[in-house]
């Protein structure tokens, strides 16, 4: 059974509520497209939204990030290593899609004007991996238990004209961008034990320019700008901007953060609007009455995606993840909904938003996921299964618990089959290691799968068949 990606990934109030919505939508963008003058100039406005998409997201993501004095929690300045300490809960609202099975140890750095060096510690063993995204959120390089290993690690991250010399046994890696982000995740049971082994790894990971590389260095305080909204999420400020101020911004970063040399003949046409890599944005060649209709039929657009892929069982992944090529469409629909997506060697992301009736999920129903004996997911990291709102964020619920997997111990069926209960209230005690919280109303859900098995690539082929989610009297 092949398994496809079906972005039932409707999120956001400004966003379609229903496919017949959706459908509309797309038919009324059509005929948008089909008007006179100025109807291809509206269309090279939506495709440079949409291109652009990915790197305004991840500056507003670093700004969000980066706009404290020192590193804690969450965040911390440029160059600084952010060690997450516990899993998020559910006022977290930086990232979509966030997880609650790895802790997060990332830094946001410019490579423009030398190299950075990262010393990743021996891991003992433990699953890790550390990728690293440039400013269009291709993961370039990804270190880690698959790639490279569990041992002591040493990278120089170089940008792009960067030319020289390293020291011996630092290896070199080349971000095609002046931004990275190092989005490094770690396994974590989430025990206090666990935490403690975790957060003594963390301590170990450095991060110092080449210039300070063997020497003792101390990362400067961070500057914090009082005039950022850090609260909001950082998909709606994105989606928020007028055409004017996001086209502005999209110039501005393209200055350190240039298109690759695949793009270039898709973003030659953009120079009629006044979108040039290098330069700043003319305003003047975007036509006013249409300017204000852009930023919202571009994201439809871009969350209308899904409707160009198939689904079974309730289910749909992408393989196209992490590495976009000239696929724009993909790589803002997963920048809308996962920022930070890893490569499918790393992680698949199977998502459901309807049952096995293809019925929306609603905490009001109570549901049960059973996989059959010998058939849970064939991986060689982890697995979990992952709760969300109808907006990608967590849910309150009184066991503070996020995701389940096999760490909490589940309960084995006589029959060897395994059984999760997707409802609000508890199924009762017997049953709760096996049970994930939903809240009140519409929620969604994500099956992390990470690092598919090599020996048995059926996720990643897609014929492994993900069980339906089925509602129960």
């Amino acid at each position: 059974m092949k398994i496809t990606r079906r972005s039932m990934l409707l999120a956001g109030s400004s966003l379609f509520a229903s496919l017949a919505m959706a459908r509309s939508a797309l038919a009324e963008q059509g005929a948008i497209y089909d008007l006179g003058e100025g109807s291809e100039d509206f269309g090279l406005a939506i495709d440079a939204y949409i291109f652009g998409y990915p790197l305004v997201t991840m500056e507003m993501t670093r700004r969000i990030i980066t706009n404290v004095a020192e590193p804690g929690g969450i965040r911390g300045p440029m160059g600084h290593i952010i060690k997450a300490r516990s899993y998020p809960d559910a006022s977290f609202r930086d990232v979509t899609a966030p997880n609650a099975d790895t802790l997060y140890t990332n830094a946001f750095f410019d490579v423009g004007s030398e190299p950075w060096v990262l010393s990743i510690p021996d891991m003992k063993g433990r699953y890790s991996l550390m990728p690293m995204l440039d400013g269009w959120t291709t993961v370039f390089q990804v270190p880690g238990k698959r790639t490279t290993g569990t041992g002591a690690q040493t990278y120089a991250i170089t940008g792009p004209g960067w030319k020289g010399t390293l020291p011996e046994g630092v290896k070199e890696y080349k971000a095609p961008t002046s931004i990275v982000w190092l989005l490094g995740r770690i396994y974590c049971t989430g025990t206090p034990e666990d935490y403690a082994a975790v957060h003594k790894l963390q301590d170990e990971f450095k991060l110092v320019p080449l210039s300070a590389y063997g020497k003792p260095y101390t990362p400067p305080s961070g500057k914090v700008d009082p005039t950022l909204d850090m609260v909001t999420a950082v998909r709606d400020q994105v989606n928020r901007m007028d055409a004017v101020s996001y086209f502005t911004l999209l110039c501005e970063l393209m200055k350190t953060n240039p298109p690759s040399s695949a793009d270039a003949t898709h973003v030659a046409r953009f120079e009629r609007i006044g979108i040039v890599p290098g330069k700043d944005f003319d305003q003047s060649k975007l036509k006013a009455d249409f300017a204000s209709r852009v930023p919202k039929t571009a994201v439809d657009r871009i969350m209308q995606h899904y409707m160009t892929l198939k689904d079974e069982n309730g289910w749909s992944f992408t393989t196209n993840t992490g590495i976009y090529g000239t696929d724009y469409l993909m790589r803002a629909l997963i920048t809308a909904v996962g920022l930070g997506a890893n490569r499918p060697q790393d992680a698949i992301y199977p998502i459901s938003k309807v049952d096995a009736e293809e019925h929306q999920y609603n905490g009001s129903n109570r549901y049960v996921m059973r996989f059959p004996k010998g058939h849970l997911p064939p991986v060689e990291g982890f697995w979990s299964l992952t709760m969300y709102d109808d907006g990608y964020f967590f849910v309150n619920n009184p066991l503070n618990r996020y995701s389940i997997s096999p760490r909490q111990n589940l309960q084995v069926n006589p029959d060897g089959s395994t059984d999760l209960y997707i409802q609000k209230d508890s199924p009762g005690k017997d049953r709760e290691s096996n049970w994930l919280p939903a809240p009140p109303g519409e929620f969604i859900l994500m099956l992390r799968t990470y690092w598919p098995s090599e020996a048995d690539p059926s996720i990643i082929n897609g014929t492994w068949a993900i069980p339906a989610v089925r509602k129960v009297s």
